[in-house]
């Protein structure tokens, strides 16, 4: 069943610094959208559970260029992102829950913002996921100090006035300990983020907890009392992962291993995990049953720069993943992920846009090589054996 996402149309209506952003920091048809019975009578569910769809994106990263678009759709009278994802609107919205991950920290209200190295975004990019559809951010990234304790708490806040739920950071140690409580049809969905590190910033003075650093322990003991307080599927954003780098380093196999093989009985610990950081799409590979995307890749971007000082397109692509939900046929097990897909997306740095690369293609755009290399990538470590495909 579509969830309130028509907020997001009332909403709407309602790397260098001069251009380049310098940022050292199977091949079958597209699948058809699952329908809401669909959903609903996915694996024989239990009476009166509803299934969901969840689609999860990945790194908003206002550069300065993107602060400057986002400064010319308003008109120069603030800042408007909505303009930024309409390419991607129904993707996000049509879905019953959605999840970015919101990898800079806001500025003061006024400014100044500030693009690479040390981010301080308008705090309208919130308004703008929000216009868009997302339901919950992840905040756990290695940008997550670039200000300090008072950039933190400037986000939070700012997502919490836009109705955006979040995950990975914290103005409290009470809020540190809570996952943002999502739900999905019937399901009551829990979603924890981490991140491998901030950049050498220190963790606040009196604030250990501002942060969730990436720990195996830690993260499956978070995991385990989601569970215990009545999470029916644990959703775990994990900020890591090689920049640059297509395949997944040691460290997320690695990782991703020990985190699906995670089980309290016979039922596992967490039913997804959602890769972000590398800046270029990876791939998504089912491993102990559960479905890892090791990186979606960035979503919102300025043209991008690698180690190299070479201008990178990869920068620009992603995915988002779509995962259909079912209730377990009997209390006590899992929900299962009933369909898995990935729709390539690209960040049109000229027109400032994010574009669905098959819409566009459908509509006689020519992407067909930036689609395919990404459904390349994506596929890279056999998921399509295990039922991913390529949506609209």
């Amino acid at each position: 069943m579509a969830k309130r996402k028509l907020r997001g149309a009332a909403a709407t209506a309602a790397l260098l610094i001069l251009g380049v952003t310098a940022y050292t920091g199977c091949t079958g048809p597209p699948t058809a959208r699952v329908s809401a019975p669909e959903r609903e009578a996915a694996g024989g569910a239990g009476r009166g559970q509803r299934g969901f769809t969840l689609v999860a994106s990945g790194d908003v990263l206002p550069h300065a260029s993107i602060i400057r678009q986002a400064r010319a759709d308003a008109g120069g009278d603030g800042y408007d992102f909505a303009p930024m994802f309409t390419g991607v609107k129904s993707v996000v919205s049509e879905a019953d829950l959605a999840i970015c991950h919101m990898e800079t920290v806001y500025g003061p209200e006024g400014g100044p913002y500030t693009g690479y190295p040390n981010f301080q975004s308008p705090p309208e990019v919130a308004e703008g996921l929000r216009a868009t559809g997302y339901d919950s951010c992840s905040t756990a990234s290695n940008h997550t100090l670039d200000a300090g304790a008072e950039g933190v708490d400037r986000t939070l806040g700012a997502l919490d006035r836009a109705g955006i739920k979040h995950t990975g950071s914290a103005r409290t140690a009470a809020e540190a300990r809570k996952p943002a409580w999502l739900k999905g049809g019937t399901a009551k969905v829990a979603q924890l983020a981490y991140t491998y590190g901030t950049n050498g910033y220190p963790l606040p003075e009196g604030r250990p907890w501002a942060v969730n650093l990436i720990d195996r322990e830690k993260i499956v003991a978070d995991a385990r009392a989601a569970r215990e307080a009545g999470a029916d599927v644990v959703v775990v954003s994990l900020h890591w992962g090689t920049e640059w780098q297509d395949d997944p380093d040691e460290q997320q196999l690695e990782l991703g291993r020990a985190l699906t093989a995670s089980k309290t009985g016979e039922r596992p610990d967490i039913d997804l995990v959602l890769g972000t950081h590398a800046h270029v799409p990876q791939a998504y590979e089912k491993v102990n049953g559960t479905w890892i995307v090791y990186g979606m890749g960035d979503q919102i971007a300025g043209a991008m720069v690698d180690h190299s000082g070479a201008y990178d397109p990869r920068g620009n692509q992603g995915t988002i993943g779509r995962f259909t939900f079912a209730p377990p046929a009997r209390p006590g097990q899992r929900w299962e992920v009933r369909r898995a897909e990935f729709v390539p997306q690209w960040f049109d740095t000229q027109e400032g846009r994010a574009v669905n690369l098959n819409a566009a293609i459908a509509g006689g755009a020519d992407h067909t090589d930036v689609r395919d290399r990404i459904r390349r990538i994506v596929l890279g470590r056999d998921a399509a054996q295990d039922g991913l495909t390529m949506g609209e």
